[in-house]
């Protein structure tokens, strides 16, 4: 191994310096850090997902600049592209942090071997989960397919401590890269609303960590499912793009709760059983996991998908749902239970188009963690909720926004209804709507469906399978 010539770090979603093995390893050369925008992806980042790159990326080269390394932009071939850099800069290793997408793992294996085949040293490290998807498995040498069991196990394996930020130098000279400015990251769809509320970046995510620590967690199982307040740690852009590892997570929040922690580190592990699953079965991210779902009577009403999307289907929790996801890129964890079996369950619209519609909105889309979840909701992927668990959205807002206040701020058209009528409007008295300036079809969409018939409709349905 020649010390003097560089090695290539490349950057995929583990955009951080500290707890970084990939970063560790490289260090041991003068570094030349590299993102590709892989132009083979057959499921590239949504719109949300793309401006939260964006600036995490720009974020990521300001914290390489202060160690004198140059973070270098590509778009095209992965393979294509590394063998150009390493032919221009007589680069003698790659490193890099595993993705565990199915495409993904293809893609990295081939690359690997060819690369290898050249004499170029090449390894590859687990920066992104606490333990890899072939890791754990039943006592009869089988994938877990109910979670409660693999966060048991899960439970009982030893981590390592996060790596502290390594001595890095820099490759010179410096490279040609791309502007990514140009590359589109930056959806014009959302106005000012990501901007506000997030900050992309290694400091980012540890601005979020700190602040849910200081008190939050001890009252996170009691109130993470109330949307009106803020409970919840809103780690999961940070985690999904590598702004902060699993590792440091877990040690932090372990260290200074222990069992308290508990419920927050479930949802960690919720996560990690996420990958567990599409790693042994890849159909996960567009095929239900169970065959019979494959005739169920799906239907196709664009006008209803539509009015889900937009927030207007005249159920209040749904539409404030749907509309703090459109302009914050996030949706709270109890809402998205929600709103996704609203759309599956009352409207019969196949999981796979919330689905979709969360990929490019969230800027937290995962696709492991969000297949999952929508097979968990729709009843068709492993561990599955049973085909009659359909929540009511009316019942939900009244037990988890009893004062609607959760309601009242994504939907101002009911700022001036009270409880228990902002839960259900259509059932208010019409003197109440009056003086709320509540006019339904006009200001306010009436139910596009009748709960209690949408319910009995997909019992049927699902009862056939």
């Amino acid at each position: 191994m020649d010390d003097h010539k560089p090695a290539i770090l490349w950057l995929r979603q583990d955009f951080r310096l500290e707890d970084n093995p990939a970063l560790n390893a490289a260090s041991e050369h003068p570094l030349l850090a590299l993102y590709i925008w892989d132009e083979e992806d057959p499921k590239p980042p949504g719109g949300a997902a793309r401006w939260w790159l964006s600036r995490s990326l720009s974020s990521l080269r300001s914290s390489f600049q202060e160690h004198c390394v140059q973070l270098v932009f590509k778009r095209g071939s992965p393979l294509e592209i590394l063998k150009e850099l390493i032919d221009e800069t007589k680069a003698c290793a790659v490193y890099w942090n595993r993705c565990y997408e199915p495409h993904a793992m293809k893609r990295d294996r081939e690359i690997k071997a060819h690369l290898r085949d050249m004499g170029i040293i090449c390894e590859s490290f687990n920066a992104s989960l606490l333990a890899e998807p072939w890791e754990l498995q039943t006592k009869s040498e089988k994938p877990y397919q109910v979670f409660t069991p693999f966060w048991k196990a899960f439970q009982c394996l030893n981590f390592p401590k996060p790596l502290p930020t390594p001595n890095i130098c820099g490759y010179k000279p410096a490279v040609s890269t791309d502007d990514i400015q140009a590359w589109g990251l930056n959806p014009a769809l959302w106005g000012s609303g990501l901007q506000n509320t997030w900050r992309p970046g290694e400091a980012g995510a540890w601005e979020k960590m700190d602040r849910f620590l200081e008190g939050r967690i001890e009252k996170y199982a009691i109130q993470r499912d109330f949307p009106s307040g803020n409970f919840t740690s809103r780690l999961s852009p940070h985690l999904h793009w590598g702004e902060i590892s699993p590792g440091q997570i877990w040690q932090v929040v372990n260290h200074l709760y222990g069992e308290d922690a508990s419920p927050f580190l479930r949802q960690v592990a919720w996560r990690e059983f996420s990958y567990h699953v599409l790693f042994h079965f890849p159909k996960l991210q567009s095929e239900p996991l169970r065959p019979s779902f494959n005739n169920f009577p799906w239907q196709s009403h664009s006008e209803a998908l539509k009015a889900w999307q937009e927030g207007k289907t005249g159920y209040p929790i749904v539409d404030a749902g749907m509309r703090e996801l459109w302009h914050t890129g996030w949706m709270h964890n109890r809402v998205r239970l929600i709103v996704a079996s609203f759309l599956v369950k009352d409207l019969l619209i196949p999981w796979q188009k919330g689905e979709e519609w969360f990929w490019d909105t969230l800027v937290d889309a995962d696709l492991a963690n969000n297949a999952a979840s929508w097979q968990w909701v729709a009843g068709c992927g492993i561990d599955a909720a049973p085909f009659f668990r359909i929540f009511n959205p009316v019942l939900q807002s009244q037990k988890f926004d009893p004062q609607g206040v959760y309601i009242k701020k994504w939907v101002p058209e009911l700022v001036s209804l009270g409880a228990p009528h902002i839960h259900a409007p259509w059932d208010a008295p019409p003197e109440i709507l009056k003086k709320a300036s509540v006019k339904l079809g006009k200001n306010y969409p009436p139910p596009i469906i009748d709960h209690a018939f949408a319910r009995q409709r997909a019992l049927d349905a699902f009862r056939l399978l």
